[in-house]
């Protein structure tokens, strides 16, 4: 896919390679964003790349997909929503209870 920046560059990563939530996590003011629409925040970053692991980028829009939740009230509240939506679509290979999503690609 060819992404709007590089998500291993500057301006995806700060110069080295971060993962998953760190990278939505880095695009949002906690004092300011919240409470935070999911729509909004899709519509302004959806095609933007996600890497999951050393092999696999994703966009915003795919991992969203995973989540009905509409608003968030706050920065940990966005992190267990997002998290769960990245077990539930299987992008995440570890499952704290040891459970395996249907989607995983382990």
């Amino acid at each position: 896919m060819d992404w709007p920046h590089d998500p291993d560059g500057e301006e995806g990563s700060e110069g080295g390679r971060k993962y998953g939530l760190a990278i939505l996590a880095k695009k949002l003011d906690e004092e300011e964003d919240f409470p935070l629409s999911r729509d909004e925040f899709v519509e302004a970053h959806a095609d933007e790349p996600v890497r999951i692991n050393y092999r696999k980028v994703v966009s915003v829009d795919d991992i969203f997909d995973h989540i009905d939740q509409a608003e968030f009230d706050d920065i940990v509240d966005f992190h267990q929503s997002v998290g769960e939506a990245m077990r539930r679509g299987g992008f995440w290979d570890y499952h704290p209870k040891g459970e395996v999503s249907e989607n995983s690609h382990v």
